[in-house]
C-alpha cells in the first residue's frame, strides 16, 4: 500500500476537484452522523459485576424470608424494590485485593443499609418487618457478596492461565513508556499477554535498556511481523510528535486483523479522572476532570447533606455546651469565621468555633503552633479533639463544603501555596471538605515547609483519582478514630 498521506477511495466515485483527500486516521473515522468514539465495551467480569450486587442483595432477603418460614409481605417486596433502587452500580472487585474488595463491599454495604433506615424511619415504616429476618439479612449479605468475589477471583485467573486464552501483542516503540506499558500487560491477572517484542527506528541512548533485547525492527517490519505471527494486539507507544509515523504505520496495519492501540506518553502531568468522550461526534479525551459528574454529584451531594443534617440533630445539645464554653474562656464572638477558597476556587466564608484570642483573617494569616499562646485553654481541647470544626457542617448544608475532601486553607496561604507547589489549584475541583484523605494519612495541622503541603496535596490529588463512596465512609470512619486517640494533634 502506498505511503503517500493520501489514498484512494475503495468503493465510490473520486473527490470531486478542491475536495479534502483522504488520511489514513480519517479512514478510521466512522460516517457522517456516527459517533468516533464509544464507550469502552463493558468486560464479562464488568457486566457480571454490575448485575451482582443488587442480585446478592435482593435473593438474599428473598432467602432470609424463606429461612424463617415468614410470608413475603407487601411491605417486603417494596423494601426489595428499595434496595434494586438504590443499590448503585456494582464495582468490579475481580481485581482488587481480597481485603480491599472486603472492606469495599461492607462499607457500600452500611451505606445502603443507612439510607434504607432513613427512608424506614421518615415514613414510619420500621414497625412492619421481622427483625430477626433483617437482621440475618443484613449480616449475611455482605459474607455471601465477598465469598461470590473470591470465586470469581479464582475463575478468572484459571481462565487466564489456559494456553488459548492467551494473547500475543508487540509494542511499537522502545522508550520507558514501551516497558511501562508491556508491565501493565503483564500484570494482569485476568488475561494473559505474550508479549512478541518491540518495534523502533531509534537506537542507541533512546532505547530502554529492558528492550534492547526484545528489539526485533522498525516500523517497516511491523505488519509483517503482525501477519507472520498471528499477532493479535498492537500497542503504539510513540513520542506524540512522530505523528508522520504513526499515520504510516497505522495504513499498513490496514491489511492485518490485529487490534491496534494508542498509548498516549501522559505520565509526566497529573492526570484526574482521565477519560475519553465524545462530544457530538468529537473525540476529547479527558486529562483533569472532577470525579463528581453526572450520578456522582447526585449521590455525594445527597449523602453530605443527610449525613450533616444527622449530626447537627444528634450533637446539637452539645455544641451548644462547647459554644457556652468559648463564650465563657475568652472575651470574643463564638464564631471564628475565615475567607477560604472553596470550589473553582470561589471564596467561601468558613465557620469555626473559635480557639484563639486572636482572629487572622487578612492578607497576611499566621498558621497555629505547638505552644501556640493566642490559643486560650478551652480552644486547645476544642483543636486537639476537632470539635471546633464541628460548625463546618453547616457549611455543608449551605453547599459550600463536603464531609469529605480537601481541607480549605485561608485565602492568603492559598494565594502563596498555589505559586509553590505543582497542581495546587486542581484540589479546588472539588468542594472542600471537614476531612479528608490527606488528614487521616497524618497530613493534618501546621504546614510550616513547603513539603509538607507538597505532601498534603499529592494525598488530596489521590482522593481525586480514586473517590468513592466507600472511600467517603473509610476516611470518616479514620477520622473517628484520630479524634479520640490521635496523641499528635494540637
Amino acid at each position: 500500500m502506498s505511503q503517500s498521506s493520501t489514498v484512494e477511495p475503495v468503493i465510490g466515485p473520486e473527490p470531486a476537484r478542491g475536495a479534502v483527500a483522504e488520511t489514513p486516521l480519517r479512514m478510521f473515522a466512522a460516517p457522517t452522523g456516527r459517533r468516533l468514539f464509544r464507550n469502552q465495551p463493558q468486560s464479562v467480569a464488568g457486566f457480571i459485576a454490575a448485575v451482582l450486587e443488587p442480585g446478592i442483595n435482593a435473593a438474599v432477603l428473598v432467602g432470609a424470608h424463606a429461612y424463617y418460614s415468614e410470608e413475603f409481605s407487601r411491605a417486603s417486596m417494596v423494601l426489595l424494590l428499595l434496595v434494586l433502587a438504590l443499590t448503585f452500580p456494582g464495582t468490579d472487585h475481580f481485581r482488587d485485593r481480597p481485603l480491599s474488595s472486603a472492606v469495599d463491599i461492607v462499607l457500600s454495604w452500611l451505606t445502603l443499609l443507612m439510607l434504607l433506615v432513613f427512608c424506614g424511619y421518615a415514613t414510619r415504616s420500621l414497625g412492619l418487618f421481622e427483625w430477626p429476618v433483617i437482621v440475618a439479612w443484613a449480616l449475611a449479605t455482605p459474607l455471601i457478596h465477598w465469598f461470590v468475589v473470591l470465586a470469581g477471583r479464582d475463575l478468572l485467573q484459571w481462565q487466564a492461565r489456559q494456553p488459548r486464552a492467551a494473547r500475543r501483542a508487540l509494542i511499537v516503540g522502545a522508550g520507558a513508556l514501551a516497558v511501562k506499558t508491556a508491565h501493565a500487560l503483564q500484570s494482569r491477572a485476568d488475561v494473559c499477554t505474550e508479549i512478541s517484542g518491540y518495534f523502533d527506528d531509534r537506537s542507541g541512548d533512546r532505547i530502554a535498556a529492558e528492550a534492547v533485547r526484545l528489539r526485533l525492527g522498525g516500523l517497516a517490519d511491523v505488519a509483517a511481523h503482525v501477519q507472520r505471527q498471528a499477532v493479535s494486539e498492537v500497542y503504539i507507544t510513540l513520542p506524540l510528535g512522530s505523528q508522520p509515523r504513526i499515520v504510516g504505520l497505522l495504513e499498513s496495519l490496514q491489511g492485518t486483523t490485529a487490534s491496534v492501540y494508542l498509548v498516549p506518553d501522559v505520565f509526566g502531568i497529573s492526570i484526574i479522572q482521565g477519560r475519553l468522550q465524545d462530544v457530538n461526534g468529537l473525540p476529547v479525551v479527558g486529562i483533569c476532570e472532577t470525579p463528581f459528574t453526572g450520578i456522582n454529584d447526585a449521590v455525594k451531594r445527597l449523602s453530605d447533606v443527610v449525613l450533616a443534617s444527622i449530626i447537627l440533630v444528634l450533637l446539637a445539645p452539645l455544641m451548644l455546651l462547647l459554644a457556652v464554653g468559648v463564650k465563657l474562656s475568652s472575651p470574643g464572638p463564638v464564631i471564628f469565621k475565615q475567607r477560604r477558597n472553596g470550589l473553582g476556587g470561589e471564596e467561601i466564608v468558613v465557620y469555626k468555633y473559635r480557639s484563639m484570642r486572636a482572629a487572622d483573617d487578612g492578607k497576611v494569616v499566621r498558621q497555629a503552633t505547638r505552644g501556640d499562646p493566642r490559643i486560650t485553654s478551652f480552644g486547645a481541647f476544642l483543636r486537639k479533639t476537632s470539635l471546633d470544626e464541628l460548625p463546618q457542617f453547616i457549611n455543608v448544608l449551605q453547599g459550600h463544603m463536603s464531609i469529605v475532601g480537601p481541607r480549605p486553607h485561608a485565602v492568603a496561604h492559598n494565594e502563596q501555596y498555589a505559586q509553590l507547589v505543582k497542581a495546587y489549584m486542581v484540589r479546588h475541583k472539588v468542594r472542600p471538605g471537614i476531612t479528608g484523605w490527606a488528614q487521616v494519612n497524618g497530613h493534618r495541622g501546621e504546614t510550616d515547609t513547603v513539603a509538607k503541603m507538597r505532601a498534603r496535596v499529592e494525598f488530596d490529588l489521590d482522593y481525586l483519582r480514586n473517590w468513592s463512596l466507600g472511600l467517603d465512609l473509610q476516611i470518616i470512619a479514620r477520622t473517628i478514630k484520630l479524634v479520640v486517640a490521635d496523641r499528635h494533634a494540637y
